[in-house]
């Protein structure tokens, strides 16, 4: 199966974007039915064990690029987690594993699987970003992805919308986190002197100075 599309985000800008979606914690607090999202050493996963390090996680959203960068996504790592999906009666719960093969702004992709009882996946997926005429970021993306078991029985008529309202909503919620962020700023005002002008300025990576 093949899904592709293009989310305007807008009022943003390519580096804040990329930053965003470089953060596990953001994207597990995305995705509908996402439990968690961590780093793990290899496809080979103990996901009892790994529930167990969910709960002690840093779970917190935050705008500090230094705080993301210790956490972000890094191209030839594992990262594990367990997410719900809605589809038809079914909501079956995935045991999934994704590879990180590529990031390089303004691109990045993954592959991976996950399985649940009688339903599984393998996935491969990527991503990239463009600035717009009219000061946002469109984000095209595309997925392959092969379904089986109970799931795949219920045909593309299905499964295709679940897919395109899932993506909706992830984009959605990311744009929501990054308003957010921005009105968290306005609303805490910064030490007289800060050079770096706030959350949002630091994710941009301008000064204050630049950006008034």
């Amino acid at each position: 199966m093949n899904f592709d599309g293009t989310f305007q985000l807008e009022d943003t800008s390519v580096e804040e974007v990329w930053l965003a979606l470089s953060d596990p914690v953001l994207i597990a607090d995305a995705l509908p039915g996402c439990e968690y999202l961590l780093h793990v050493e290899s496809d080979d996963v103990d996901f009892d064990e790994l529930a167990d390090r969910a709960d002690e996680r840093d779970a917190e959203l935050t705008g500090d690029p230094e705080t993301i960068a210790e956490r972000a996504f890094r191209e030839g790592e594992w990262y594990a987690g367990q997410i719900q999906v809605s589809v038809g009666p079914v909501n079956p719960t995935f045991e999934t594993v994704v590879r990180i093969d590529e990031r390089d702004q303004p691109r990045m992709g993954a592959s991976g699987e996950g399985s649940s009882g009688d339903s599984s996946f393998e996935m491969s997926s990527g991503m990239a970003l463009q600035e717009t005429d009219d000061g946002g970021v469109a984000v095209e993306w595309e997925t392959d992805a092969d379904v089986f078991g109970k799931v795949a029985g219920m045909g593309q008529r299905v499964i295709n919308p679940v897919a395109n309202r899932l993506v909706k909503r992830f984009f959605s919620d990311v744009q929501s986190t990054l308003r957010e962020l921005q009105l968290a700023e306005a609303a805490t005002p910064e030490p007289e002197g800060d050079a770096e002008g706030g959350i949002v300025n630091r994710l941009l990576g301008r000064s204050s100075s630049e950006s008034s």
